[in-house]
């Protein structure tokens, strides 16, 4: 039996879920544009008063762990570490470009042979992407990615390529090869985060919550303001 709370805030969608034994028992989700700050603990305090109010202990939780926005990242993994220090439950570090995986995976016919690309839209023509097969075994690890035509030739030349995220819409006028599919509207939310958690939890996959570090992928760097006059 494990209770697991779920939290997401990898882009402009902020949300939390609770599941049990696999099933979503709770969730919550604002899709209203960047409020994580404001909206993401009180989404987890309803949660864990749900799982309270019907005597079920909490036994882990699960954060998207990037890549994705360096304030939205900070935000979920510090508001998912603090609760495991409340509640005294190890943490579950779930890779954000998986997450966007599992409702195509779910919920989309795909050829056999397919593989699969999940984009997080970088700014300009630059997305995080990765490609998988239909098992999730990596066929392009995760990196930072200037698209071009070509970015994705080897892939689309063996067969089926379904390119999906917040950062394929962009793509689609770059990537014109009749192997390359693009499917709408799939954002990482916490409920599709349950069945990557509970695999974590059967193997005993836990992060540790003093040390661990959500995956920026790019170093976050700050500019220092030119100076408009000499001495100022």
């Amino acid at each position: 039996m494990s209770c697991i709370l779920h939290i997401e805030s990898t882009t402009t969608v902020c949300s939390v879920a609770l599941s049990q034994d696999g099933a979503c028992l709770f969730e919550k989700a604002n899709y209203d544009g960047p409020q994580h700050n404001t909206l993401l603990a009180p989404y987890a305090e309803e949660a864990l008063s749900f799982a309270d109010s019907h005597a079920i202990p909490l036994d882990a939780v699960a954060v998207s762990c990037g890549p994705g926005s360096y304030t939205g990242l900070r935000i979920g993994v510090s508001t998912a570490k603090g609760l495991c220090y409340g509640r005294n439950v190890p943490l579950i570090a779930v890779g954000t470009l998986e997450l966007l995986c599992v409702p195509v995976l779910l919920y989309h016919d795909l050829p056999e042979e397919a593989l699969i690309c999940p984009m997080l839209d970088a700014r300009r023509m630059e997305v995080y992407s990765a490609v998988y097969d239909r098992a999730l075994g990596v066929k392009r690890k995760i990196e930072a990615t200037v698209v071009t035509p070509d970015s994705y030739i080897e892939f689309l030349e063996q067969g089926p390529v379904y390119f999906f995220g917040n950062g394929a819409a962009k793509c689609q006028e770059v990537i014109r090869h009749p192997n390359a599919h693009f499917i709408d509207k799939i954002v990482p939310l916490a409920k599709n985060m349950i069945p990557l958690a509970e695999k974590a939890v059967a193997q005993q996959k836990y992060a540790d919550v003093a040390y661990f570090e959500p995956f920026y992928l790019k170093q976050f760097v700050t500019t220092k303001p030119k100076k408009l006059l000499n001495g100022l």
